[in-house]
């Protein structure tokens, strides 16, 4: 990608579904997301919420169009590229109920908690806090022999019309026959 004062390119997704903005050949000037239908962007000064691109144009242009600006403006510095070197968060304890970003009312308590007992009863593990339906969750497949864990979305996962979600749940897992032998859900 391109604009008028620097040339990017966006580098591979983390564990929320973040994109870092590239410029040169690996200096990373800030990561661009989605959150919640707006765009995000986090640099070293901040994290800053941009809203909802124009209609006409994808938001992460948007999102790395912006962090290209500030960086040529001198208001952000670069880092070095690490690829790879997140693979997936750690984990120690439980993970809390609610995502950091998501507030605390009782209607979010609520959708946490009952996403939470969904992915659980298609064994699911959470490995981060309930991030809405719409938003990537990082979860760790339980299948037997499978050690899978990346980002997943609720409104993906938990079915429509009262039907069980899809027994695919992500590449190299154990396949949709034995999914649903192992988790009740589809036996109903």
């Amino acid at each position: 990608m391109s604009t008028t004062t620097q040339a990017y390119r966006l580098g591979e997704t983390d564990a929320e579904c973040r994109y870092p903005v590239v410029i040169g050949k690996d200096l990373v000037i800030g990561l661009a997301f989605r959150w919640h239908r707006d765009w995000l962007v986090q640099d070293n000064t901040g994290e800053y919420n941009l809203g909802r691109p124009p209609k006409g144009m994808k938001g992460v242009d948007m999102a790395a169009a912006h962090l290209v600006a500030a960086y040529a403006a001198g208001r952000i510095t670069a880092t070095k590229l690490r690829e790879g070197a997140e693979e997936q968060p750690r984990v120690y304890g439980p993970a809390p109920l609610l995502h950091p970003r998501m507030p605390v009312t009782p209607r979010n308590i609520a959708g946490a908690r009952k996403a939470w007992a969904g992915v659980s009863e298609h064994l699911w593990t959470p490995l981060g806090g309930f991030p809405g339906a719409d938003n990537p969750w990082f979860l760790a497949c339980e299948m037997p022999g499978c050690d899978w864990a990346g980002p997943r979305y609720w409104s993906h996962l938990r079915g429509r019309n009262g039907q069980p979600p899809s027994a695919h749940r992500h590449p190299e897992c154990i396949g949709e026959d034995k999914v649903r032998a192992l988790i009740p859900a589809y036996q109903r």
